[in-house]
């Protein structure tokens, strides 16, 4: 293609006169609806965003997502053996749908899941009718929120990337992926410790909110007693002069008789809300296997491990199962093809660490050469050799010897057992 050929073709996004250069997919021109801000986003209950256990949702979400979600091919023991190459593993770990990743869609599962309590995943776009037939491949993922539930179907709310909204409509459950959340009874019961912990922090952030609006607490002793309307009266008229002169002058300044007192109320009365918060707030963690450690990243190893088998790995089993239960039919289980998870086990080990772990797994043929460069981020090797499980401290010229005093033995056998000659 020549110079003038290749410029003719160039595409830019604004015109030479300042205007955009719009491309819309479809012809479908003006939207009907539109949004500032991502409308497809989850939507965490409003009594969750004024406290303190939003943390809490985005640390477990960002974790599992942080893990990778397969379509398999497993030996009969349940083992891996490979990655199969379709459209499900597509949405899993590339493109769950026009606006998500599979790693975002991941997320999302978990804050909704763990926010609503139980949530559905829904098959938004198969090669064919979900209901005329198991044998569907799936090209699209979405998170809905369940409304109603029926013996056989579920009432879904769910987001509508044609138009860009919210709609509801009903699925049968053995075309959807229902999940509850393994941690149902400690965070999303009606009287849980995550429910509580969400009560006593709205109670305080609004005793909080009344200490800081900036309100004086004065108490103005009159000089006469208020026992009738008149002095009632008067002692408002009084009140509303001082508001109008601290409000009105430059600096706040109002001024009083000599014979009216003022108390200040320096302090709110004391409760004990931050008590119960902090309790609830150990309570909380210390069910869920959460550590301090966990948020500062100087967690010990056994700390991680606790909180990934008791707070990840249950959530991550829930998503996995009941997802191989309902995207994959039955003769594709047969088949020994399943949903796995898979977590980086090198993602926390230390640099001066790995050294030692990699002559480890390379001498006992674990990984070869090639595998624990991956690990690191560099290139494969092109020697033959850093792709053989084999122990590299041993030459190579030496393992192909180990079988010669075999043979040397049988020969000198031989020899003893055949008649002497004469």
């Amino acid at each position: 293609m020549g110079i003038k050929s290749a410029l003719s073709h160039m595409w830019r996004a604004f015109r030479r006169d300042g205007t955009a250069n719009d491309i819309p997919e479809s012809d479908e021109e003006p939207y009907q609806h539109s949004s500032s801000s991502r409308p497809d986003r989850p939507q965490i209950s409003v009594s969750n965003e004024s406290s303190i256990v939003l943390p809490i949702y985005s640390k477990i979400a960002s974790d599992v997502s942080g893990m990778r979600f397969k379509h398999c091919k497993t030996d009969d023991n349940g083992r891996y053996i490979k990655t199969i190459n379709s459209t499900l593993n597509n949405v899993l770990n590339t493109e769950a749908n026009i606006d998500q990743t599979g790693r975002d869609l991941m997320r999302d599962i978990v804050i909704s899941l763990i926010d609503e309590g139980c949530i559905a995943v829904v098959p938004v776009e198969t090669s064919i009718n979900p209901l005329q037939s198991d044998r569907m491949e799936i090209h699209s993922l979405r998170v809905g929120k369940i409304t109603q539930w029926f013996p056989n179907d579920v009432r879904v709310e769910l987001y509508n990337e044609r138009n860009g909204t919210y709609q509801e409509i009903t699925i049968a459950k053995s075309k959807v992926a229902i999940i509850e959340n393994p941690h149902y009874l400690i965070m999303n019961e009606p009287n849980s410790t995550l429910r509580r912990l969400i009560t006593k922090l709205n109670l305080l952030d609004a005793v909080d909110n009344q200490s800081g609006s900036g309100k004086l607490d004065l108490i103005i002793q009159l000089p006469f007693t208020i026992k009738t309307e008149a002095r009632r009266a008067q002692a408002e008229k009084r009140i509303s002069a001082i508001e109008a002169q601290l409000t009105n002058t430059k600096y706040g300044i109002a001024y009083t008789d000599a014979t009216e007192k003022i108390v200040q109320l320096n302090r709110s009365v004391v409760n004990n809300l931050l008590e119960q918060v902090t309790y609830l707030t150990n309570s909380l963690y210390s069910q869920l296997g959460i550590s301090e450690g966990v948020y500062m990243g100087t967690a010990s190893e056994a700390e991680m491990l606790n909180y990934y088998s008791r707070t990840i790995v249950p959530i991550v089993d829930a998503v996995v199962t009941e997802m191989k239960r309902k995207f994959l039919n039955k003769a594709e289980r047969d088949n020994n093809e399943s949903i796995l998870s898979f977590r980086d086990p090198f993602k926390l080990v230390p640099v001066s660490q790995l050294a030692e772990i990699a002559d480890k797994f390379t001498r006992n043929e674990i990984a070869s050469s090639n595998d624990m460069r991956s690990v690191l981020g560099w290139e494969p090797s092109d020697d033959p050799s850093a792709d053989e499980l084999r122990n590299k401290n041993i030459p190579a010229a030496k393992q192909e010897v180990v079988g010669e005093p075999k043979n040397l033995n049988k020969n000198i056998k031989e020899k003893e057992d055949s008649p002497n000659e004469v």
